[in-house]
C-alpha cells in the first residue's frame, strides 16, 4: 500500500503508528534493557559469591597448615551456611570428613561425605566422597551399607577400577573372600600403575595364596565338622 501513498501521506502514516504503538514500543525496550541489567546484576551477584567462597575455602586450608582446627572448624561452618551449593563447600565438607576421620570421630565424617555424595552438583566429586564414604562406613563395622553406599553410584567410567576395591574391601570385612578376590581382580583390569595398584597386587596375592589352602582344608575336613 505504501507505493502509493504520497510523501506527505507516508509521513502521516508514520506519525500515526508511533502515537499508537509508542507506549508499547517503550514497554518493550523497558523490559528488555531490564532483562540485561538483571542477567548482568546477576552474574556479579554469583560471581562475588563464587568469590567469598573461594576465599573462605582458601583460609580454611591455611587454617589446616598452621594446624588451627578450631578456626578451620569454624570456617568450615560459615562456608557451609553461606553458600551451600557451591562447590568450594563441597571440598570443605570433604576436608571436614578427613578431619573427623583423624580425631576417630567416624559417624560426623560419614555425615560430611553422604552430604556431597548426595547433592553435590560435581559428579566426580560426588563419587569421590560416595567412595570415601564407603571406606567409612567399612571402618564403622557396617560392610552391608558401604556397598549400598557403592551401589548408588556409577560402576564405570574412570572412577570404577576403585570402586571394585573398595567393594572388595567390603566383601573381604564380611569374610567373603571369594567375593573380595573377585572385585579385587576387575579392580586390577582397569587401575593405572601407581602405589595404589602395589598394595592391590599384594591384596590379590594374599587371597590368592590363601585360596588353595581354604579349599584344601575343606576337603580334609569331615563333612559333620562343617558349618
Amino acid at each position: 500500500m505504501e507505493d502509493y501513498l504520497s510523501e506527505k501521506e507516508k509521513w502521516e502514516w508514520v506519525k500515526v503508528q508511533v502515537r499508537e504503538n509508542a507506549l508499547a514500543v517503550m514497554l518493550a525496550v523497558v523490559l528488555a534493557v531490564g532483562a540485561v541489567s538483571g542477567w548482568r546484576w546477576w552474574q556479579a551477584h554469583l560471581d562475588a559469591g563464587r568469590l567469598e567462597a573461594g576465599a573462605k575455602y582458601m583460609q580454611t586450608v591455611h587454617a589446616l597448615e598452621r594446624d588451627e582446627r578450631s578456626q578451620a572448624m569454624v570456617l568450615l561452618g560459615e562456608l557451609e551456611r553461606e553458600h551451600a551449593g557451591s562447590p568450594y563447600t563441597d571440598q570443605a565438607r570433604l576436608l571436614a570428613a578427613r578431619l573427623y576421620v583423624d580425631s576417630g570421630e567416624l559417624d560426623k565424617a560419614a555425615g560430611e561425605l553422604a552430604a556431597v555424595a548426595e547433592h553435590s552438583k560435581d559428579q566426580d566429586l560426588a563419587q569421590v566422597a560416595r567412595l570415601r564414604l564407603a571406606r567409612v562406613q567399612i571402618a564403622q563395622g557396617r560392610p552391608d551399607s558401604a556397598l549400598a553406599t557403592l551401589n548408588g553410584g556409577p560402576q564405570a567410567g574412570a572412577f570404577a577400577a576403585r570402586n571394585h576395591e573398595v567393594r572388595g574391601d567390603a566383601y573381604y570385612a564380611k569374610g567373603d573372600k571369594s567375593a573380595a578376590l573377585s572385585e579385587y581382580r576387575s579392580a586390577q583390569v582397569g587401575a593405572e600403575p601407581g602405589a595404589e595398584t602395589t598394595l592391590l597386587g599384594l591384596k590379590i596375592a594374599d587371597l590368592s595364596t590363601d585360596a588353595p589352602a581354604r579349599a584344601t582344608a575343606a576337603r580334609s575336613t569331615p563333612p559333620g565338622a562343617r558349618k
